[in-house]
Parts: C-alpha cells; structure tokens; sequence
C-alpha cells in the first residue's frame, strides 16, 4: 500500500479493527460543525441527504455541485472529511481517476467510489470493470500531492442482487486493486459483518441503521469504521415535517431536547 501522508493520513490512520471510527454523514455545512463540537474525530458526507438539500432524489447531483459542497465542508470543520463520491461520475476508469483528482483539490481527506451503474436493467459492474475502475480510482487518489483515501464499495445487496459471496469476492478484487478502506452498504447481520472482516486485510466500513448490531457488537467483528449515510438528514426532514404539522393542525410549536442542545452549538440566535 502506498503511503499515506498529511490529511489522508491522519485520517487513515484513525481506522482501528475493533475500535471503530465512529464517521457520522453530514449533508450542510450547519450539520458538519454541530458533529465536529460533538467531539466526532472525521465526518463524511450522503449523497442522499445532499441531494435532498436541494430537494431532489439520490443521484440527482452533478459533479461540479458535489465538489463544491466537499469544499464547502473540508473549509468549515477542521476534522477529516471524506465524500459518498458516488460512482465516481464516470463509467470508464479513466474518466473516473480524473474526476477524483478533482476530489482531491477540495481539501477532502477521502472519498468513495461505488459498483452501482444506475442503471436498473444491469445495476452492477462487471467485476473486471469494477475492479478496473478502483484501481485507476486509487491511482488518482495516492498520486497527487493532497492524497485521498480511497474507499471502495460493493453495492449489489441493497440494488437487488442478495449475494454475500458475490459482495466478498468483489471486495477482495477491490483490494487487489490497491483500495484502502472496503465498505459494503448491506450488510445486516453480524454473521454477514464477520464473514466480510475475516475474508479482507483492508479497514471495513459498515453503515449502521435501526435493527441492525450496534457499534459494541460491530467492534468486537472486527470493523474498523462506521457510517450512518443519510439517516440523521432524513431524521432532521421526518421532525421538520413533525413540528410543521403540529404548526399547521393544533396551532402550537413543541421545542424537544434536541433543539435546545442545538443552541449549545448555534447559540440563541439558532430559534431567530
């Protein structure tokens, strides 16, 4: 593995099997730095919950939109921040490795690149592709002088192909293919969790969602990172829309301890 240097490298270096990065997903700048005073030591960010920011569907953001809203980010908090780079924006190896250089220019400490084609008729690479296409994903992200790091994601079980093998045997290709971290967005069990660390050698990322193990469970199985992707966004859209239908219907706003923490953050100018 290529050496990791200045940002990317410290925030390599927070990845710990069995003492996980706890790297929740931030969609604004506003939610960055609330999880920075939290005391969280890297944030990333969701495509979904970015795109939702702007009031449209995952994968409806463009590559110049994302980039800036990296570097809006990477500027506001002074933690690692690492990009949901979606599929890289690009089919082809080539066009994605340029396309992660421009990552790299953002201030970004990582990004990911996924095996999802957004296409529903064939919604996965090919593997040799896939693999292609981390490869030349890693290259752009070790070779500049802002390096990334570089993880890489196997997307088939939450796009309709409900393969753990298929998930495992991708992951390690993308190892071959020189990815720092290995993440698969599916995994549920902790059986599934266990059978994706003990079949790498690379930091595992697992996204964490209601019903699935908690964090004690996903450390003692060995992962090294931990997501929430856009749970907390859509959380602040579900309670927004809670208090706006009190508003609408009883006449009356309720202020829950979550908002009066926020104050803490924002100060009393946050109820203006």
């Amino acid at each position: 593995m290529t050496a990791m240097t200045g940002k990317a490298g410290a925030f390599l270096a927070l990845h710990r099997s069995g003492s996980p990065l706890l790297q929740p997903n931030a969609w604004d700048v506003g939610s960055a730095r609330v999880l920075q005073a939290m005391g969280f030591e890297a944030i990333a960010t969701t495509s979904s919950g970015f795109a939702a920011a702007l009031g449209r569907p995952d994968g409806g953001v463009t590559l110049d939109e994302l980039l800036e809203h990296c570097r809006s980010l990477a500027q506001a908090v002074d933690v690692p921040v690492a990009a949901d780079f979606e599929d890289g924006f690009a089919r082809e190896p080539d066009g994605v490795a340029a396309n992660v250089r421009l990552a790299a220019q953002t201030g970004l400490a990582g990004c990911s690149v996924e095996d999802f084609t957004r296409d529903d008729a064939s919604p996965i690479y090919d593997v040799e592709l896939a693999a292609d296409r981390v490869r030349a994903a890693v290259e752009a992200a070790h070779g500049n002088e802002q390096q990334l790091v570089l993880t890489a994601r196997a997307e088939n079980l939450i796009h309709g192909v409900d393969d753990l093998a298929d998930t495992i045997a991708r992951l390690q290709r993308y190892q071959e293919a020189g990815a720092d971290v290995l993440f698969a967005p599916g995994l549920k069990t902790l059986d599934e969790v266990r059978a994706v660390t003990s079949s790498v050698d690379r930091p595992v990322n697992v996204l964490v969602a209601p019903g699935r193990p908690p964090v004690e469970e996903l450390a003692a199985a060995g992962v090294a990172r931990i997501s929430v992707g856009g749970l907390y966004a859509f959380q602040a859209y579900a309670t927004l829309v809670e208090s706006a239908t009190e508003l609408r219907e009883s006449g009356t706003v309720s202020v829950q301890d979550g908002l009066r923490s926020a104050r803490l953050v924002f100060g009393e100018a946050f109820t203006r």
